[in-house]
């Protein structure tokens, strides 16, 4: 399957920018669905002797839409549901960090006694057995962690890239590699969740938590793996080509194409899993495989049409020539 990537790579880079622009003006300016571990929220468990769980979990899902501030919901999210082997029924709800603490203060009571409220109607046994309210620091605390993670798997990746890539060919240094992962990694973090707080705005479901941080360390890792073969083909290639006086984009499309195959068919094979797994594996882990799904379309595009154009681009100009090692001559002697 003969590619000529280097030829339409302005097309390919332009698809990218675009992608990457739209999703940047996502994060910024709209509001993230964020789940229960990414904000305030409050953990309540009741003991009970009877109750029709179904029915209850409908009416405190409903009243956590009549609980506003200046008719703004504030509850992102309700999930009540039984422990299992035990008469104790827990209720986490979300909430709103733009609310004032002042003010969320009294609102979350008023839900707790309204839920309390619910439940003894159905049974006056029902009595809360524990109850958490976790504030704001919390949440930051987790959004910083997630970042300080994703950077530090970033730079780690991109240091193992400068070493494994050093020894190529002359004029093409090694951190021009590492400067590539970098750019590739972040685009496929960034455009990633971009798609992903796009459809969240559409399916509530889909929320912002520490298993979305997971599938992008995950997003991460394979995106890596699939630009690390093209780039290790390139380089072997560069060894023979750099003899025969080749140009560079020779080279990168001869490599993207002896590699696309493998890149295209395992691609496939994973969204094949994914898929099945979205559609068919309980809706708690559907927006982890969703941003996975999001994760290696964009890591396999990056992989072909934004490292190898970016690698020519930097390096377009350069004369491609085998990199003599200095040889050490023992009767070269030091004179002081």
């Amino acid at each position: 399957m003969k590619l000529e990537v280097i030829k339409s790579r302005k097309w390919y880079l332009a698809i990218s920018a675009i992608l990457f622009i739209f999703s940047l003006w996502i994060i910024f300016f709209w509001n993230p669905n964020l789940g229960i571990d990414m904000t305030w929220w409050t953990s309540s468990e009741y003991t009970y002797s009877k109750l029709d769980i179904d029915k209850v979990k409908w009416e405190i899902k409903k009243a956590s839409t009549e609980i506003n501030s200046k008719w703004k919901e504030i509850i992102n999210s309700t999930n009540a549901y039984k422990i299992s082997g035990q008469n104790t029924l827990a209720v986490v709800v979300g909430f709103n960090s733009s609310i004032e603490e002042k003010e969320l203060s009294k609102l979350k009571e008023k839900f707790r006694t309204k839920t309390l409220d619910i439940l003894q109607k159905e049974d006056k046994t029902v009595k809360e057995s524990s109850y958490t309210n976790i504030w704001k620091s919390f949440g930051d605390y987790i959004k910083n962690t997630a970042v300080i993670t994703l950077l530090i798997a970033i730079i780690w990746i991109t240091l193992y890239v400068a070493w494994t890539f050093s020894w190529v060919v002359s004029w093409i240094s090694s951190y021009s590699f590492a400067v590539i992962v970098i750019i590739t990694l972040f685009h496929d973090v960034i455009i990633s969740t971009g798609l992903y707080l796009f459809a969240s705005n559409f399916f509530p479901e889909f929320k912002i938590d520490t298993f979305f941080i997971t599938a992008l360390l995950t997003i991460l890792g394979y995106s890596i793996n699939d630009t690390i073969v093209i780039f290790d083909r390139i380089r072997s290639n560069l060894f023979e080509w750099a003899r025969k006086k080749e140009k560079l984009n020779s080279v990168i499309n001869k490599s993207v194409s002896e590699t696309l195959r493998r890149s295209i068919f395992t691609s496939l094979t994973l969204l094949f899993v994914l898929l099945t797994t979205f559609f068919y594996w309980p809706e708690s882990i559907s927006w982890f495989i969703l941003v996975m799904i999001f994760g290696t379309i964009v890591g396999t595009y990056s992989s072909i049409f934004v490292a190898s154009p970016l690698l020519y681009e930097m390096n377009k100009n350069k004369k491609l020539e085998i990199l003599k090692k200095k040889v050490y001559n023992p009767d070269d002697k030091i004179v002081v």
